[in-house]
């Protein structure tokens, strides 16, 4: 198990080679292109049933890698996925065909829930994350919201809206060569 000062000395390490934050992003894009083959490999391990290098009996084996480049919050990364001889590996960390890592899509939507066009996000996206991607696709996944937008919009509606109305007045008091504020409230209605 890792422990804290574990982490402090890689820390350490590492801090003496980077000179920039370039240095420290491309780390962190090392790290990350890392930790998915790793996990990638753990998947596979666990559908099979047995570790890597290790001699079984079973009819499934694995059968090589397949590369492929993703986009992600970190820049675009190049991942190997393990394939299996009967093709029915499935991940779930990176499923096949999938091309962005999740948290993309949501920094698309929130661009677009902030009024932004497919252009301007495609611009955004490319200044923040150093990602390219295309007008088509930020049209594709702003489109999978309509659906939802649709539903919520047309939702039926309840028939009674409690409105509570304040009134109030502020002030100030000038008392001991000191400023103050007083707040009253004058009146409460609530209707529906």
């Amino acid at each position: 198990m890792t422990t804290q000062s574990d982490i402090k000395k890689l820390a350490e390490q590492m801090a003496s080679s980077m000179n920039s934050f370039d240095d420290i992003k491309d780390f962190q894009k090392q790290l990350m292109q890392s930790f998915i083959d790793t996990a990638l490999e753990a998947e596979m391990e666990d559908h099979l049933g047995y570790p890597k290098h290790e001699k079984a009996d079973k009819p499934n084996k694995r059968n090589g890698h397949t590369r492929k480049t993703v986009r992600s919050d970190s820049g675009a990364l190049e991942i190997s996925t393990p394939r299996d001889r009967d093709g029915d590996f499935e991940p779930a960390l990176v499923r096949k065909h999938q091309t962005r890592i999740s948290g993309l899509d949501d920094k698309i939507i929130m661009f677009y829930a902030k009024g932004q066009t497919t252009t301007e996000i495609v611009e955004t996206i490319k200044d923040i994350y150093d990602v390219d991607i295309s007008s088509s696709l930020v049209s594709r996944v702003t489109d999978n919201l309509l659906d939802d937008i649709t539903a919520w919009q047309n939702r039926p509606l309840s028939s009674i809206y409690p409105i509570v109305y304040l009134d109030c007045i502020v002030v100030k008091i000038r008392q001991d060569s000191r400023d103050h504020q007083q707040g009253y409230l004058s009146s409460a209605r609530c209707c529906s």
